[in-house]
C-alpha cells in the first residue's frame, strides 16, 4: 500500500502544472530533528491537491545550509521536477529565511531552483501575534499551581479522585506548552472551570502562588486571558486544514482584525457580551461591569491588533488580487492598479498583463459560467498567450500561485 501511495504521488507530481512546498523543522521525542515537507499541486483543470511529500531526519545541525543540503539530497534522489516549483512557505525562522545562509537564500543560489515566491506561514504569524498578550504573571501562577498537582503522581491521583467524588465534568487538569498553539486556551479554560476544586484541594498548602487564587484583580485577568485566548484559538482552527486557499486566509484574518476593533470599542463601553468569563467573574465578585478597569484590557487588545496589522500588512496588496481571481468580471476592478500589484507580487510585467486582463473581462464564454464558480476550468492558455511573462508563460499560473499558498503550519 505504501508503494502504491508513493507511485500515485509521483504521478500527480508529473501530471501537475506547478506545485508549492511547505517546510517545517521540529524535534521528535528522541531529540532527532525532523524536516517535514508538504506539497500542494495544481493541475490543468485548476484543481489542487495537498500531500505530505516526505519527512527527512536531521541527526546533526539544523542550520540553513544543513536543511538545504538535506532537502537537495532528497530532490536529487527522487528527481523532483523543481522547474514546476512556484513557491515555498516556511516558519520564518533565521535558519529558513536568513539573508545569506538561510534555506531560502541557499535555494535561490542553486541553479535547479526556478524563480519562486516565498512566504511566512500565516498560522505561525498568528501564533506570534498571540504572544503580544502581556499577561505573563497570570500564566506563571496558573502553570505553577497546575504543575504542583500534575507533576507529582500522588498529588495527581488524589486530585483526580477528588474531582470524581465531586462529580465534576472534568477529571484532570491540562498542561500547556508553547509548541502546541491551542494548548494555552484549552489549559486556561480547564483551569478556570476547575478553580473552585483546585482551591479546595490545595487549601492549607504552603504554595506561594495559592494566595493569588483569591486575588480579585488576578482572577479578572485570568478571565480576560481565557476569553481572548479562546478567540485566538477559534481563528487558529479556522486557518487550519486542507484545501484552504489564500482567499480563505485573507478573509479569516481580515474578519478577525475587524473583530478586534469591535472588541476594543465594546471594552471601552464596558460591554462584556463577548467576554463571558469576565462577566461571570464580576458576577461571582458581586461587582457591576461599570466598576471594571477596562482600560487595562483594551490596551492588551490594541497590542494584538497592532501586531496583526504589522504582520499581515502584505494582505493589503494581495486582497485586490484575490478579489479579481474570485470574480474578474466586475467593472469595479482598477486594471492599471491590479496589474501593478500582480507584477509586484509575482515578478511579472504589468503592461503585458493589462491587455490579457481586459480580454478576460470581456470573455463572454467565461462570463456566462461565472455564476457556477468554475469559469477558470474553461480558461484556454492559447487564447491568452503572454510570452513576455517570466518565468511563467501563461496567465493561469497567476491563479495557481494564489491557490497554492499552503495553509498549514
Amino acid at each position: 500500500m505504501a508503494e502504491d501511495l508513493t507511485q500515485q504521488l509521483r504521478k500527480d507530481i508529473e501530471d501537475c502544472e506547478c506545485f508549492s512546498l511547505q517546510l517545517d523543522e521540529s524535534t521528535d521525542v528522541s531529540d532527532t530533528a525532523q524536516l517535514c515537507v508538504f506539497i500542494r499541486m495544481v493541475f490543468t483543470d485548476m484543481t489542487a491537491k495537498e500531500e505530505l511529500l516526505t519527512i527527512l531526519p536531521m541527526k546533526e545541525h539544523t542550520r540553513g545550509e544543513d536543511i538545504f543540503r538535506t532537502f537537495k539530497n532528497f530532490v536529487d534522489k527522487t528527481k523532483l521536477p523543481m522547474s514546476k516549483l512556484s513557491s515555498i512557505t516556511t516558519d520564518g525562522a533565521p535558519a529558513m529565511v536568513g539573508r545569506c545562509n538561510g534555506f531560502i537564500a541557499k535555494c535561490r543560489e542553486d541553479d535547479i531552483f526556478p524563480d519562486f515566491l516565498n512566504y511566512h506561514c500565516i498560522i505561525h504569524q498568528h501564533a506570534l501575534c498571540a504572544k503580544m498578550l502581556n499577561m505573563k504573571e497570570v500564566m506563571d501562577v496558573s502553570l505553577k499551581v497546575a504543575c504542583s498537582i500534575r507533576a507529582r503522581p500522588l498529588q495527581r491521583r488524589l486530585f483526580r479522585a477528588y474531582l470524581e467524588d465531586a462529580d465534576c465534568v472534568h477529571t484532570d487538569l491540562l498542561l500547556h506548552t508553547d509548541v502546541r498553539w491551542l494548548s494555552r486556551g484549552n489549559f486556561l479554560e480547564r483551569f478556570r472551570v476547575l478553580l473552585p476544586e483546585i482551591k479546595a484541594f490545595l487549601h492549607g498548602t504552603k504554595l506561594a502562588e495559592y494566595a493569588r487564587l483569591d486575588d480579585e484583580e488576578w482572577l479578572l485577568d485570568l478571565a480576560f486571558l481565557t476569553d481572548i485566548t479562546q478567540m485566538l484559538n477559534e481563528l487558529n482552527l479556522e486557518l487550519q486544514g486542507k484545501d484552504r486557499t489564500v482567499v480563505d486566509m485573507i478573509s479569516s484574518v481580515n474578519a478577525f482584525k475587524r473583530r478586534l476593533h469591535l472588541l476594543c470599542s465594546k471594552l471601552q463601553r464596558k460591554d462584556l457580551a463577548n467576554f463571558q468569563n469576565i462577566a461571570s467573574e464580576l458576577e461571582k465578585q458581586g461587582k457591576d461591569s461599570a466598576l471594571l478597569d477596562s482600560a487595562r484590557y483594551t490596551e492588551q487588545v490594541n497590542n494584538i491588533t497592532s501586531d496583526f496589522e504589522k504582520r499581515f500588512r502584505d494582505f493589503a496588496l494581495l486582497e485586490p488580487i484575490a478579489t479579481f481571481m474570485c470574480y474578474p468580471f466586475s467593472e469595479d476592478h482598477d486594471i492599471d492598479s491590479l496589474a501593478q500589484n500582480i507584477g509586484a507580487v509575482f515578478h511579472l510585467y504589468p503592461s503585458a498583463l493589462e491587455d490579457e486582463m481586459l480580454s478576460l473581462q470581456a470573455d463572454i464564454q467565461l462570463k456566462a459560467r461565472a455564476h457556477a464558480g468554475q469559469f477558470w476550468n474553461l480558461f484556454r492558455v492559447e487564447k491568452y498567450p503572454n510570452s513576455l511573462l517570466a518565468p511563467q508563460k501563461d496567465f493561469p499560473c497567476l491563479i495557481s500561485h494564489q491557490e497554492e499558498r499552503p495553509a498549514r503550519s
